[in-house]
């Protein structure tokens, strides 16, 4: 989704020079600002592109730009420079990392796909480029089913890293996949309690969630879907109040294109506790994104041979996922 950045940004005075400053900052570097829905809205509001993992995957692979500042969490900035090797990709934090990722080491994963010879391995892009090249097919929220529903009947799929995607997955497609047991530190969080007292107090509203929750949240929604999905359905809904089962950074794009409806994020099990906000995401902020585009780093580097080997099977699922249905 192409975004404006806007003449005035930041909550505050001070945040809004800072804005300013690195609008400038990112002119003269010539630079392209890539952001995920679930950063701070100050973020989104800077960036030249603001989308889901799919949607930021296409944007890095056609970027003109010689830099691409990458504001999300490493493994995205890593697909930039998977798919775009002739710039140079920029993240605020290099420590912005991902519990999908880290629940999947390169190494176990190699031994679990040796454990089964001949099965086609559809990994979904929140891992590490590692990861990425040892697999047949890189999925995302939003293309997975597309994806999947193109690989023959009689081959065995194996789904790495979120085993409740994945799950939806075989609940969708009625097909059995031998699944990885990762699973998302903000989605495993939302309460099943917690939304079904939200239901009680807003009897009108609908629920959104996003399929990395649990299938107790999915039982309960109206919508299940990719970041995109969800924005699209709120937009296209005539209800005028939503229950939001996913990062609740999405919810400034939703104010911002459904103006006049209400967004409520659903929290996690202790209520207040904040568990619905991804640590992750959260680590890049106006001053850190200031500090990148000043100093030009922290730099995402790969070695070429692991940039191949990924690059393979990442350019496999932009090539499905553009596939008619089957």
């Amino acid at each position: 989704m192409p975004v404006r950045p806007t003449d005035a940004v930041g909550a505050t005075p001070a945040g809004a020079a800072l804005g300013e400053e690195i609008l400038r900052l990112k002119r003269e570097r010539g630079a392209i600002l890539l952001a995920h829905y679930y950063q701070d809205p100050e973020i989104q509001d800077l960036a030249d592109f603001v989308g889901d993992s799919l949607e930021l995957a296409r944007a890095a692979q056609r970027a003109q730009a010689k830099v691409i500042v990458f504001c999300g969490v490493r493994f995205m900035a890593e697909v930039a420079k998977i798919l775009n090797p002739a710039a140079e990709v920029l993240i605020p934090d290099l420590e912005a990392g991902c519990s999908l990722e880290e629940s999947c080491p390169p190494e176990a994963y190699a031994r679990w796909r040796a454990e089964h010879p001949g099965a086609f391995a559809a990994t979904y892009i929140n891992c590490s480029a590692a990861v990425k090249a040892l697999s047949d097919v890189i999925v995302t929220s939003s293309s997975a089913e597309r994806i999947l529903r193109q690989v023959p009947a009689d081959t065995a799929i194996l789904f790495a890293p979120d085993r409740h995607l994945g799950a939806y997955l075989e609940r969708k497609l009625g097909r059995t996949m031998v699944l990885w047991p990762g699973t998302c530190i903000v989605h495993e969080q939302f309460s099943e309690k917690a939304l079904a007292e939200l239901k009680t107090l807003h009897p009108g509203a609908l629920v959104a969630a996003h399929p990395e929750c649990p299938e107790a949240i999915l039982r309960q929604a109206d919508h299940v879907g990719s970041t995109t999905s969800i924005l699209r359905y709120v937009q296209q809904s005539p209800a005028a109040e939503f229950l939001i089962a996913t990062e609740p950074g999405i919810i400034h794009q939703m104010e911002r294109l459904a103006p006049g409806k209400r967004f409520i994020p659903v929290p996690g099990g202790a209520g207040e506790c904040g568990c619905n906000v991804c640590p992750h995401m959260r680590r890049n902020t106006l001053e850190n994104l200031h500090a990148c585009l000043r100093d030009g780093g922290p730099r995402l580097e790969l070695p070429e041979d692991l940039r191949v080997a990924a690059r393979k099977p990442l350019e496999r699922m932009l090539e499905m996922a553009a596939a008619p249905s089957p």
